[in-house]
């Protein structure tokens, strides 16, 4: 192989299963992706791919050859960056998934800076708030809070965001300010619950007991199942939230949310960055994780 452009091109295709998704996240021409992986194939003397109408698959043969530039693909990357990374500098691509409230309540505020010092590194960004494929996506890394569900899955803990009990000011007004936990039922308190399938039974209103956690049964004002509603719902006072301080911080300060109950915060919610393999963490990835952590860390608990 005469350079390592193949082996993008080729891992890209065996992790979308598709050469038009691979063309496009590279930026290319489908053509050139069908080309360079045909000359591979005959460079190696086998076939990689199996390709049909509908999906692109490996061989057995092209699932072996994967791993093995996977690999070297990572070592490379690791090799070009890590005397630029020793100095201090970022440079290159990172692709990057994280939750949407995340994304726009506290990384997106703090980019600006980070460019500014590394005008060599480029960032991708999606911000989604569901379960992404890292492999298949294209992903070098994402952002996810709460358990990992995936043992196949690399996580590093970030640390714990802080969650908080909130409510709008109007709302308070009709209601009262609850104290205690039984002022929830004595003042006729109704909170918006969350789910992520509507008509899913909701969780009730979380509250430390003893060691752990416990949670209050609360008639519900409305049930919804996006977060970007859930705090649109806590803001227009229908009733109370409860949620990461990262994301309602900025209502908090307006005024526009009051925190309820600081004594009584739900239980913090773990947040990791997950690799899809252990040598994804390179030089570059760690690097955007301490300066991850200390974008993150006045959210911490």
């Amino acid at each position: 192989m005469k350079n390592l452009d193949a082996l993008v091109i080729f891992s890209r295709v065996a992790e979308m299963t598709s050469f038009t998704r691979a063309a496009e996240n590279l930026g290319i021409q489908k053509g050139r992706v069908s080309t360079v992986i045909r000359e591979l194939e005959r460079e190696v003397g086998v076939t990689l791919l199996n390709r049909t109408t509908r999906r692109v698959q490996l061989t057995d043969e092209g699932a072996d050859f994967y791993t093995r530039a996977r690999d070297l693909l990572a070592d490379m990357q690791e090799l070009e960056s890590m005397f630029a990374d020793r100095a201090g500098r970022l440079s290159g691509r990172l692709r990057v998934d994280m939750p949407t409230e995340l994304a726009k309540n506290v990384v997106i505020p703090a980019l600006p800076a980070l460019m500014a010092a590394h005008p060599e590194f480029s960032l991708e960004l999606s911000s989604t708030d569901r379960r992404v494929d890292l492999v298949e996506e294209g992903l070098d890394c994402v952002i996810r809070l709460g358990p990992i569900v995936n043992e196949t899955l690399v996580a590093r803990p970030l640390g714990k965001l802080r969650m908080i009990n909130a409510a709008s000011p109007g709302y308070l007004a009709r209601h009262g300010v609850p104290v205690t936990l039984a002022d929830l039922h004595a003042q006729d308190h109704r909170m918006i619950h969350y789910t992520q399938r509507l008509g899913a039974r909701p969780n009730g209103w979380e509250y430390p007991r003893g060691e752990g956690y416990a949670t209050l049964a609360l008639p519900s004002a409305i049930q919804v199942n996006s977060v970007q509603t859930y705090h649109a719902a806590g803001l227009a006072g229908i009733g109370l939230i409860q949620a990461g301080y990262s994301s309602l911080a900025h209502h908090i300060d307006t005024g526009a949310l009051v925190e309820i109950l600081p004594d009584l915060r739900p239980e913090p919610l773990a947040a990791s960055l997950v690799v899809a393999h252990r040598r994804n963490l390179s030089q570059r990835v760690r690097a955007f994780i301490d300066w991850l952590e200390t974008v993150l860390a006045p959210y911490f608990d």
